[in-house]
């Protein structure tokens, strides 16, 4: 039986869909309240990590693949860095919020901070690609290291 106990199991096939949406939460409102990008994408990245340690890695990767968090990570990191560059050709410097500055936005509303949140969800993608991606590689190296560390036990 892979991963862990039934009961952990039933609770994470409940949860785990609620984890998600909080971080997609905490990623889309974090301008207007404690959150953001990295917090959301620590969030988002927990909702995958729990997915493994409850039913393995291999189950884990079906929902999200190395391939795709590699995507993901990398389209994170453009979509943040295209952003700041529109902002040298719409506002006339670099990391300028041109958007707030063309319609701004009604205060304390979701669309109020012009590029915050665009640069949130950017942040958001890249934390959670890249946190998942540690956790499987040190889960990785974990296991790699066990199995050296039995067979040294073995020949002495």
């Amino acid at each position: 039986m892979k991963g862990m106990s039934l009961i952990v199991k039933t609770v994470t096939r409940w949860i785990k869909g609620f984890i998600f949406l909080f971080g997609i939460y905490i990623v889309l409102t974090g301008h207007l309240s404690p959150g953001g990008g990295f917090a959301g994408g620590v969030i988002l990245a927990s909702s995958f990590i729990l997915l493994t340690l409850a039913f393995g890695k291999e189950v884990a990767l079906s929902k999200l693949s190395k391939n795709m968090a590699s995507e993901l990570d990398s389209i994170g990191a453009l979509m943040f860095l295209t952003i700041a560059l529109l902002g040298m050709c719409c506002g006339g410097a670099f990391f300028v919020n041109f958007l707030h500055r063309s319609h701004p936005g009604e205060a304390f509303r979701l669309l109020s901070a012009g590029n915050i949140m665009l640069y949130n969800i950017a942040i958001g993608i890249k934390v959670g690609a890249s946190l998942f991606m540690v956790f499987v590689i040190i889960s990785a190296i974990k296991v790699v290291l066990k199995d050296d560390a039995m067979k040294m036990i073995r020949h002495k």
